[in-house]
């Protein structure tokens, strides 16, 4: 496929997804507002060693925090929903998380109760695969959330360069933020929290499947383009995973030096936490940014049955021709686990 075939298929895609968008859902109520959260992050009950270490390195003091929703930028959703980061570093405007919130609606577009779905983008600057998923799983019925990771949005500071020493210093961070993203969209109005769900994208999906091991947090998971052996992806991989390796590189990190640092956020040490009944993972077998067998060692790892690991004839870019069919597919999932909730 042409990049020009590709580009336009791209474009296609987001048009059909915002041709809903032609008005924004009146959360006025909420805009101003601050609601009160707290850490929901239960305690490490894990028998693996090697799992216990690293789930350590993942989780952060619990506390509670505030959650406050502005107004949104246009295009960006109905409203701005910021909280502090579960783990600080020496910079407040990354340090402070930042989500677009794209409310659920009516048939007369009234905002109403629904489930929600934190969105996690990919690595691009502009974040347009992330909102084009939260866009779309919106007009699917449910909340969406997307969660501007560090350096990303109005969590970048100008002027700052992305460098390899900083790279796994953000992941722990993101992987932290998703999680409590979590508790912070359950404090909010509208919010259904009996079922809040965490959908990633290439790098959001490695930060959403650790996310979501680190306990029950979240009622159901999917993630796309993702997998597992990140040091191999990093070693091998093509376009973005390349570019990592690069950075890494020029600050040193190599070697056993590197192999050490991205175990320390490896999602096949965490996997098998992953309710396999309520997880979803979506794989190119082309793809040559996250080759199909790293999908398939992390199908391995969290014990998902072949219908719960969906094969897509697509590679890391071509694969966006799916997202109609990912977003129905979440959807009906959803309802799918919602049912037997109903009839408990």
């Amino acid at each position: 496929m042409s990049f020009r075939t590709l580009a336009a298929r791209v474009l296609f895609i987001v048009l059909t997804i915002g041709a809903t968008e032609a008005y924004a859902v009146d959360l006025s109520a909420a805009i101003g507002e601050s609601f009160a959260a707290a850490d929901t992050l239960a305690d490490i009950q894990e028998e693996n060693a090697d799992a216990k270490a690293c789930l350590e390195g993942l989780c952060w003091p619990r506390g509670q925090f505030a959650v406050d929703v502005e107004a949104a930028a246009e295009e960006k959703g109905d409203a701005l929903v910021r909280f502090p980061s579960a783990r600080t570093t020496s910079n407040p405007t990354n340090d402070r998380v930042a989500m677009q919130w794209y409310a659920a609606r009516d048939e007369e577009g009234h905002a109403m109760k629904a489930p929600a779905i934190i969105v996690v983008h990919e690595s691009g600057s502009g974040m347009t695969v992330g909102q084009v998923m939260a866009k779309g799983l919106r007009n699917q019925g449910f909340h969406t959330f997307m969660i501007q990771l560090p350096g990303y949005g109005l969590r970048k500071v100008p002027g700052e360069k992305k460098n390899g020493a900083e790279f796994l210093i953000r992941m722990k961070q993101s992987i932290a933020d998703v999680r409590r993203a979590r508790d912070a969209v359950a404090a909010l109005p509208l919010v259904d929290a009996d079922h809040i769900a965490v959908q990633g994208t290439s790098l959001g999906g490695f930060v959403a499947s650790d996310a979501a091991a680190l306990d029950d947090g979240f009622d159901s998971v999917f993630l796309l383009l993702s997998g597992g052996d990140l040091h191999d992806i990093i070693h091998h991989g093509h376009r973005e995973a390349a570019e990592v390796r690069k950075r890494l590189e020029a600050a040193g990190i190599q070697g056993e030096a590197l192999v050490e640092l991205i175990n320390t956020i490896e999602p096949l040490r965490i996997a098998h936490r992953l309710d396999p009944k309520r997880t979803w993972l979506y794989n190119g077998t082309y793809d040559q940014v996250v080759p199909l067998e790293n999908g398939q060692a992390l199908a391995a790892a969290a014990h998902l049955a072949p219908e719960h690991h969906v094969q897509l004839s697509a590679n890391h870019y071509s694969g966006v021709v799916f997202i109609p069919y990912v977003l129905t597919h979440i959807r009906s999932r959803i309802d799918a686990v919602e049912q037997p909730k109903a009839s408990d």
